[in-house]
């Protein structure tokens, strides 16, 4: 089984780098051949963690984020990133977690695979 490790540092909003790396991550998990993904988000992209923003879309990037760890993909937040933004100490979405550039560092080296957006 390959590792992918994606990593996001685009933020969810004006651009689509964020919404491409979901695509991604959600296509890989729909393998046949069932990929472990990791997700690790980073800089503006951490604010992705956050629950209930509206996006106009019908299922939106919570959905998929949602769907991700139903897949069982682990989703971590820069721990970093998210003090710096204020996210420390506010709820996430259900499954995401706060991480360390250490858990980032470890992932990395197991990756078979690193992508970044």
């Amino acid at each position: 089984m390959q590792n992918i490790l994606i990593i996001i540092h685009a933020p969810p909003y004006g651009s689509e780098r964020c919404l491409s790396g979901l695509r991604l991550a959600t296509a890989l998990v729909g393998q046949d051949e069932k990929p472990a993904v990791r997700v690790f988000l980073m800089s503006d992209a951490t604010v992705l963690g956050l629950p209930n923003q509206i996006d106009g879309a019908t299922n939106g990037l919570q959905g998929m984020v949602e769907t991700l760890v139903n897949h069982g993909v682990d989703i971590r937040l820069c721990r970093t990133c998210a003090l710096a933004r204020g996210l420390g100490e506010l709820p996430l979405i259900p499954g995401l977690q706060i991480g360390t550039l250490a858990e980032l560092a470890q992932a990395t080296l197991v990756a078979d695979k690193v992508i970044t957006f």
